[in-house]
């Protein structure tokens, strides 16, 4: 396992390298002097000078790379042009909304997917059971946005449920941090996000258990289960669903990555401030630092995931360890 692990933490190490090489090559090739996004037009030769200067921009590409790792291994990502301040500094905040409306949403597309495909698969109704596989389809074929719009004209414009976006209502004011996400206020404006996100994403864990569970209900110990006396409940998680999950494991990564995509069109809709709706504003405002910072967050956040996703897999199927 020792062994394993070393290997998944090279590997870890290389893919992180070439995200940041990736990055510090693709902003440098776009079109435009990044002096001109900040001063306008009629910049002055002295002006362009002095913002490159600022920046880092006025020194050999080699110097910059070097600078910039040294900067990433310190927390500094850079100087945003709009905010003209530390990136980490604008994107830690909406980072932490991010990362609790996706965890909310990922733990509901996790426990409602699996526990119903698992019971579909088992059950005898063939009729509910191909009733609950075409929600989940159109759901799933429904654009993220669609889905979104259409829950905010429900439950927020029609009925008054929910409130209609952001994250808080205007003027609430927490003492601490605990209080700004664990209060009755936050979780109102949390549900109809991370429904919608759950509901766009439920047919994957949805489908996977479903099929692994079909496989698994034929094996000879389910029948040595069955004529043992167990229970149907018993059968069900503790013999059925326990031997189906790695699949479900194998999907999260691919899951995870996905998820933060949608992140993007999801906050646009229902006003979230997190990562996503501001990298929607810094690609609008030619905030190049603060886009190159958002990129790299997602990019360490999705790498980081897939390791312990990978770490997951290895201890429930130790034969993946010995390959």
């Amino acid at each position: 396992m020792g062994a394993y692990i070393t290997r998944r933490l090279i590997q870890l190490v290389l893919m992180l390298f070439a995200l940041i090489v990736l990055l510090f090559i693709i902003f440098r090739l776009l079109p435009g002097n990044p002096a001109s996004m900040v001063l306008g037009p009629a910049m002055t030769p002295e002006s362009i000078a002095a913002q490159k200067r600022l920046f880092g921009l006025d020194k050999p590409l080699t110097l910059q790379f070097m600078l910039y790792c040294k900067n990433l291994l310190t927390g500094h990502l850079g100087l945003s042009f709009q905010y003209r301040t530390e990136v980490m500094a604008v994107l830690a905040p909406k980072l932490l909304n991010t990362i609790v409306l996706m965890g909310a949403a990922f733990f509901l597309t996790l426990v409602v997917g699996v526990i119903g495909g698992a019971y579909v698969a088992w059950g005898k109704r063939v009729r509910s059971g191909d009733l609950a596989i075409s929600v989940v389809l159109f759901f799933r074929s429904s654009p993220i946005f669609f889905t979104g719009m259409v829950l905010l004209t429900i439950f927020a414009y029609n009925l008054g449920i929910f409130p209609v976006g952001r994250i808080h209502t205007p003027g609430f004011r927490a003492a601490n941090l605990f209080q700004f996400y664990f209060s009755w206020d936050f979780l109102k404006h949390l549900i109809l996000p991370a429904v919608t996100m759950m509901l766009y994403y439920l047919g994957n864990p949805f489908l996977v258990t479903r099929s692994s569970m079909l496989e698994i209900k034929g094996e000879e110990f389910i029948d040595i289960a069955k004529a043992k006396g167990i229970s149907y409940w018993q059968l069900l998680f503790k013999h059925g669903l326990r031997n189906s999950l790695l699949p479900v494991v194998t999907m999260l990564s691919i899951m995870l990555a996905y998820t933060l995509g949608g992140q993007v069109v999801l906050e646009t809709v229902f006003s979230w401030p997190g990562m996503g709706r501001e990298l929607v504003f810094a690609v609008k405002n030619h905030d190049y630092p603060l886009v190159q910072g958002a990129f790299f967050l997602i990019g360490c956040f999705v790498i980081t995931g897939n390791f312990l996703i990978d770490l997951l897999y290895a201890y429930l199927d130790p034969r993946v360890v010995y390959k």
